[in-house]
């Protein structure tokens, strides 16, 4: 009785709204840091840059008590170690957000460059689609648009690395203050990993695809 359908009947009550809550609350976090780059207002700043703070724990509770209730249950809705490897990479892209925003803060950076705004927004994208695919997990009906996720998920992280890479070499190129070329790139390089922690979510999504094809 393995089936598609049961793996992801109407029984699940604790698992799937927990994983839709997760990848929920990454969308918000993800546009809160785009607001916090947007604004030329210091004070406004701060405060989205700390709400971007308060929604990383809010994330942190709610892969706390998925972990809690995986101890708990024999019973799950597909393989434990996927369970386990989706919520780890889905916290983890919360993780590097708010490390990108505590950076933000704290080096105080006096001119953010464009690719910073580009990753961000590309960010917000890509948690956009994980949300949209996490969501089709209920059933496993639409098995295209999971893959389509994932693959624009995967380009998505090239992209990011190109971003990534070429804002450094400008940096290096243009940059005549060292300090403010190392607070940049530490920015860049953070949130670039935000986006392979993407890229790992749809690893798992592929993997749990193809176990329940």
């Amino acid at each position: 009785m393995n089936t598609v359908f049961n793996l992801f009947s109407p029984k699940d009550k604790k698992f799937q709204p927990s994983f839709e809550k997760c990848t929920k609350n990454l969308v918000k976090i993800s546009e809160t840091l785009v607001l916090a780059l947007a604004t030329s207002d210091l004070t406004a700043q701060k405060q989205q840059l700390k709400e971007v703070g308060r929604l990383e724990q809010v994330g942190d509770d709610i892969a706390h008590s998925i972990f809690l209730e995986l101890s708990k249950n024999f019973i799950t809705p597909f393989d434990r170690e996927d369970i386990h490897a989706l919520i780890s990479a889905l916290d983890d892209i919360a993780d590097y957000i708010y490390a990108a925003a505590q950076n933000i803060e704290m080096y105080k950076i006096k001119n953010m460059g464009r690719e910073i705004h580009q990753l961000a927004d590309l960010l917000v994208v890509m948690c956009k689609d994980l949300d949209t695919a996490i969501h089709e997990l209920r059933n496993l009906k639409n098995v295209k648009l999971i893959a389509d996720v994932c693959e624009r998920i995967n380009k998505g992280e090239g992209e990011a690395d190109h971003l990534c890479n070429t804002a450094i070499a400008r940096l290096f190129q243009l940059e005549t203050d060292a300090i403010e070329l190392i607070k940049q790139k530490e920015v860049l390089q953070t949130l670039e990993m935000a986006t392979d922690k993407c890229d790992d979510v749809a690893n798992v999504l592929e993997s749990i695809l193809i176990k329940n094809a």
